[in-house]
């Protein structure tokens, strides 16, 4: 061969050497981000191509898919009583994506996980179309749908969540106001969309996971707990040595009750049932910063939440000086929880001090329902002894029985809970959040539901606005709809 001959020759290889590399690069290390990319729109035809798997709740899909009437998208995603149960499902877009169980299980939902390759591999053989799997959720219905129902009654925005104690199991997590995620399923719900983000309510924001509120006295409960944890006070029935007016440290500042109530030297109990401000403040200040920063934690403070679908953390402050400490032992001044967390505080008092870690995904299932992964309940921290826990449950108990919490009372039900109407605004100018905090106790001593309710009422009459009023009811309605389940 002559000399120009191999050059172009050489060169021709060079140019082939080039084009492989080059096709190697794009099908092997940028694939993935290729097949990612939002811009890719076959990716995006192919996600809706087929039927998403569903939602399920006690055995029935609250979710569905439609064939779409135009573009390019097959099918498109619809909800029953979508509004209701969007905090757990949030929204399948073929515009706007997925949030939610929608957007943290949606590899199952649209078939693409690993965890379905087995029942991927075995339709391709036998020639069926892709199909996604289901979610079964943890949810329990009638307990939803009183939530959801009681919030809706209030009128102004809320959360509720509801948890089983033994488990950790999440029964109810309801948000209001809410929306219909059908309405912005579609390719071309720009209009709704828009409407929604701009909506001063915030109809699209999870409050039982993503809001967090001062918890006002049902704080009272953790730092009832720390003094017990920490050998402060040894009954609940001793007294607690506190003066009234007691100062808080540091300054000349007394730390006042609601109204006239004798706060004076009574016991953790009487303190929990008239929910003494300057009780509680005292035991915030007396054991310090560092112990009740301890012993929040231990109920899930200062630390995102994963249900699978992610909880803001609750905060309960460092570096505080005995004022501060005070203030925040009856969840003012830095204290900030979700109603999650909140939930959480009255599960473990529940569960004899043990708290275990919230989930609301039971199982996840192949298309033709083999289950693919099940949740087993795991311990997440022993907040209190049983011995403590014990007593705890028995001064909520009293709150219930004949103190602020009467009206979340259930017949032939031992109920325990803690009120709390939590200052909001600057200088509290704005209408108070309205908080209650519950547990459910049958006659065998098992409990099957323990719940956190807020709300926030802007339009109300400020007198009018307080845990045991608001709170208290809704309470009630979603541990008898739990009850009446397991009958």
């Amino acid at each position: 061969m002559n000399k120009p001959l191999r050059r172009i020759a050489i060169f021709c290889g060079l140019l082939v050497l080039a084009l492989l590399i080059r096709d190697n690069w794009l099908q092997y290390l940028k694939a993935d981000q290729l097949r990612t990319d939002p811009a890719n729109r076959r990716v995006a035809i192919e996600r809706y191509a087929n039927p998403r798997g569903d939602i399920i709740v006690d055995g029935n899909p609250i979710t569905g898919s439609v064939e779409a009437k135009s573009g390019d998208f097959k099918y498109k995603r619809t909800y029953k009583n979508g509004a209701m149960w969007a905090p757990i499902t949030g929204y399948s877009s073929q515009a706007y994506g997925s949030n939610m169980l929608e957007g943290v299980e949606d590899g199952i939902l649209t078939g693409t996980d690993d965890k379905l390759f087995f029942r991927n591999t075995l339709d391709m053989i036998t020639g069926k179309p892709k199909q996604g799997g289901n979610v079964v959720t943890t949810l329990n219905s009638a307990a939803q749908k009183a939530a959801f129902d009681g919030l809706k009654a209030q009128g102004g925005k809320g959360a509720v969540v509801a948890l089983e104690p033994s488990t950790g199991k999440i029964l109810a997590l309801a948000s209001y106001p809410s929306y219909d995620p059908s309405s912005i399923a579609g390719g071309s719900d720009g209009t709704t969309w828009t409407s929604l983000t701009k909506d001063k309510a915030e109809p699209m924001l999870n409050r039982a996971l993503r809001e967090t509120y001062p918890p006002g006295s049902t704080f009272k409960v953790v730092t009832a707990a720390a003094a017990l944890e920490n050998g402060l006070y040894k009954s609940a029935d001793e007294p607690t040595n506190s003066p009234l007016p007691w100062i808080m440290p540091g300054t000349t500042t007394p730390l006042k009750n609601e109204g006239n109530i004798q706060c004076k030297n009574v016991s953790l109990r009487e303190a929990l049932r008239l929910s003494c401000n300057s009780v509680f403040g005292k035991v915030g200040a007396d054991l310090g910063n560092d112990k009740m920063l301890a012993e929040a934690k231990k109920f899930g403070f200062d630390s995102e939440q994963f249900t699978p679908i992610r909880s803001s953390a609750s905060a309960f402050s460092d570096n505080m000086n005995k004022s501060q400490t005070a203030l925040s032992s009856i969840g003012q001044y830095n204290t900030a929880a979700t109603p999650l967390q909140m939930a959480m505080v009255a599960s473990a008092v529940a569960n004899d001090g043990k708290l275990m870690k919230p989930y609301m995904v039971d199982e996840l299932e192949s298309s033709n329902l083999d289950p693919v992964e099940k949740t087993q309940p795991e311990e997440m921290s022993r907040p209190l002894s049983p011995a403590n826990a014990q007593i705890l449950q028995d001064m909520m108990e009293t709150v219930v029985k004949q103190g602020t919490g009467t009206k979340a009372q259930i017949p032939g039900v031992t109920v325990g809970g803690k009120t709390g109407t939590a200052q909001h605004g600057v200088a509290n100018s704005a209408n108070p959040y309205a908080w209650f905090v519950s547990f459910a106790k049958m006659p065998d001593g098992s409990s099957p539901v323990a719940v956190a309710v807020v709300i926030e009422d802007e339009s109300a009459n400020r007198d009018d606005i307080s845990g045991g009023g608001l709170a208290a009811p809704i309470a009630k309605n979603v541990m008898e709809a739990v009850i009446q389940s397991k009958k």
